[in-house]
């Protein structure tokens, strides 16, 4: 049975986790794991890359290659490859993964970036 944590869960050969993609922000960055208004966890991420003809996903996929230290190609998009809601599949020893993954900070709450 697969073993799920907040926004990602261990699968055989690897990881599933939920993303919320920002597309045309400043900077590429990991800002947090949060809630949607359904309560699902899912891991916020900004993105420079605009939405158009797969550039966010292609950057999407380079980004958490790079932080979770595997190939490009070890990162597929499972669902969502055009919304901002995305299923995001790494492959990879499961445990060194989900141990990186457990890592992600909790997304500040909109109230506290504000003061």
């Amino acid at each position: 049975m697969p073993e799920t944590t907040g926004c990602y869960r261990s699968v055989a050969g690897g990881i599933v986790v939920a993303v919320r993609v920002t597309p045309n922000a400043k900077q590429d960055s990991i800002d947090g794991v949060g809630q949607l208004a359904d309560g699902s966890a899912v891991l916020h991420i900004r993105l420079r890359a605009v939405a158009e003809e797969g550039k966010a996903n292609a950057a999407l996929c380079r980004f958490m290659a790079e932080a979770m230290g595997v190939a490009k190609s070890a990162v597929t998009i499972e669902r969502g490859s055009k919304s901002r809601l995305k299923t995001v599949g790494i492959s990879g020893p499961p445990a060194l993964l989900a141990a990186k993954a457990a890592r992600w900070p909790a997304r500040k709450s909109a109230t506290a970036e504000r003061d």
